[in-house]
């Protein structure tokens, strides 16, 4: 017998259970499909026409509030709504179905034919009379026509739960039903099943653990399978591809030992160190570059993790670690995660990046570490940052000088301005405001990266902190049609240097107020988050993209496309203050959708000798 007569013999008691299964299924189905025409065919009719009544209703009184206020209505008026609400009406009159319908359907009948005399009552007053009419006539049959038409509508949406409820019952008795000649028609259809089906794989099980014992590594194992079916044709094929497999193992050594040299040679090559490690941490392999700056791996023997200097082995491991936890590929942020390594040609800087080891299967087995040497490029940071210092000092003093005679000029203490010199003068003062905003930002920044930004930390109320930020700008926001509001909530005080923590709020604020559009809302929030203080800023502006969230924290970043306000230093130097208090910060913001920056304070913190 072939396979195939085997499998179809051992799948015929699941062929009639799937039949007898399918028979008590249509059975229940149809009788289920009754079920809707059951809930609806009596009271959906009268559920819809009653909903079209009030809303007739609805702009039936919006036709006689016109007519009472004197303003322009339809002609004539609601003649259209009265003939749709009489309609309605009848359909209700005809459709009576429930206890006690009958008399509140009488009712809606007499309360409208009441409303209608009202309504022909108000058109035809005199206009000066019509406002106390339809308070004091209309309005209240309104209200009554109102009521009768809820409690109709009120009366077959209860009849319409009741019958669901019945059909529910009688749903679960047939799911009940089902349930059990289901699983009667499953135990024997798989009884039958898997006694035919045992036989059928016995080979198969050999041909498995034959195939386990090659995965291994045993290219000796072979299939000893009887028989005559497919299976042995497939059994006879396996045994003939583990004889070529155990010969092509023989003659690839030679090639994976040249493809090795060839991948050692490359990464010799490169001019930065280069480390490889297994996941628990060891080195597997390590190129020359390595050898050399970092002074290890002597005479081609692979070096112990120890042999690395401890705080270099301490970033390695924290690389390692990252890249071993899954998060994938290890970047650095900047030249700050620069380790300081000594070497023959003297104090090197590397900064690490990884990048995960993956197996044939697609499992982590280890990571390769590149040690970048930015030696030069952080001496080259270095005059950078002197430059913009030196610069910026050297700003202050005529720009101090600038600011001083265009403030004179424009409050005509040296003489009168005519109006175009005033608004030139006026436009002069807001240049120089900007740029003196540039050079604090400069010179901040240089203070951060010079370590001589020190920190008068004191305790804080919270709320007159939040208050203090956004009362300096209510004016800005005023004129600018954008509503500025302060949500406090109670949390403990802070300690902070109210100073910088006030030109963090500042600045979030301000950037806010300058990407949302007039009629836009911002909005300062904190509220307790744990062992800290949150402070929220949520704006309803333009939103960023996911893929600016890392990179507007960055020195001298600007979104594309973004208005113009600054050099990109507000976000930076708020950030670093923030962690110089031993808090975080970050953004939370889609395209279309506004954004909201929040940052953190620790309640009990101890005062910090200098950021």
């Amino acid at each position: 017998m072939t396979l195939r007569a085997k499998l179809l013999l051992a799948q015929a008691p699941l062929a009639l259970v799937l039949a007898l299964f399918g028979v008590v299924s249509v059975t229940t189905i149809s009788s289920l499909g009754h079920s809707p025409e059951l809930i609806l065919k009596d009271n959906y009719r009268s559920v819809l026409a009653l909903e079209r009544m009030l809303r007739s209703l609805e702009r039936l009184e919006g036709e006689a509030l016109a007519l009472a206020t004197g303003r322009p209505a339809s002609a004539p008026a609601g003649a259209d709504d009265r003939r749709a609400l009489e309609a309605e009406l009848v359909v209700q009159e005809q459709n009576i179905t429930e206890s006690g319908e009958d008399a509140a359907t009488r009712l809606l009948r007499q309360r409208f034919t009441e409303y209608q005399a009202a309504f022909a009552r108000l058109g035809a007053a005199p206009l000066p009379e019509r406002l106390g009419l339809y308070f004091e006539v209309l309005e209240p049959v309104y209200q009554g026509v109102q009521a009768a038409a809820g409690e109709i509508l009120a009366l077959n949406q209860d009849a319409m739960a009741r019958k669901s409820e019945r059909a529910r019952r009688a749903a679960e008795r047939n799911s009940s039903f089902v349930v059990v000649v289901t699983i009667g028609a499953l135990a024997l259809g798989l009884i039958s099943s898997l006694a035919l089906t045992a036989r059928l794989l016995r080979p198969l099980g050999i041909l498995s653990q034959t195939v386990r014992r090659i995965g291994e590594g045993d290219l000796a194992a072979r299939a000893r399978v009887g028989g005559k079916d497919e299976i042995y044709a497939l059994a006879q094929e396996f045994n003939t591809m583990a004889d070529r497999l155990g010969q092509y193992r023989t003659s690839s050594l030679g090639e994976l030992l040249q493809a090795q040299q060839a991948s050692q040679a490359a990464i010799d090559s490169l001019p930065d160190p280069v480390l490889v490690l297994d996941p628990a941490g060891g080195v597997i392999n390590l190129n020359g570059a390595a050898e050399a700056m970092l002074r290890i791996g002597a005479g081609g023997a692979v070096p112990p993790m120890s042999a690395l200097e401890p705080g270099l082995r301490a970033v390695v491991e924290r690389v390692r670690q990252h890249v071993l936890s899954g998060k994938g590929a290890y970047a650095p942020r900047g030249f700050e995660e620069a380790v300081r390594v000594a070497s023959p040609e003297g104090d090197r800087h590397l900064l690490p990046r990884a990048t995960p080891v993956y197996s044939e299967q697609g499992s982590i087995v280890g990571a390769t570490i590149v040690l970048q040497d930015v030696t030069r490029l952080m001496r080259f940071d270095e005059l950078k940052n002197d430059l913009v210092a030196t610069v910026a000092h050297e700003f202050r003093t005529p720009l101090t000088s600038l600011r001083m005679a265009i403030h004179l000029c424009a409050e005509e203490v040296v003489g009168p301005l005519t109006e175009k010199q005033a608004d030139l003068m006026a436009a002069s003062r807001q240049d120089c405001e900007r740029l003196q905003g540039i050079v604090d930002d400069l010179l901040d920044l240089s203070r951060i990266q010079s370590g001589r930004m020190a920190l008068r930390v004191e305790r804080l109320d919270v709320g007159a902190l939040l208050e203090g930020a956004a009362g300096g700008l209510r004016a800005g926001a005023e004129a600018e049609g954008i509503e500025l509001a302060v949500t406090p909530e109670e949390t403990p005080d802070v300690h902070a240097d109210p100073e910088r923590i006030q030109l963090v709020l500042t600045n979030l604020l301000a950037n806010a107020m300058r990407h949302t559009a007039p009629g836009g809302r911002v909005e300062a929030r904190v509220m307790p988050a744990g062992g800290a203080v949150r402070f929220e800023v949520r704006d309803t502006g333009e939103g960023i993209a996911r893929e600016h969230h890392d990179r507007i924290f960055d020195k001298f970043y600007r979104v594309p496309g973004a208005r113009s306000g600054g050099v990109g230093l507000g976000l930076y130097i708020a950030r670093e203050i923030v962690q110089a208090h031993g808090g975080a910060m970050g953004v939370e913001s889609e395209p279309g959708k506004g954004s909201t920056f929040w940052f953190t304070l620790p309640v009990d913190q101890e005062q910090p000798a200098a950021a």
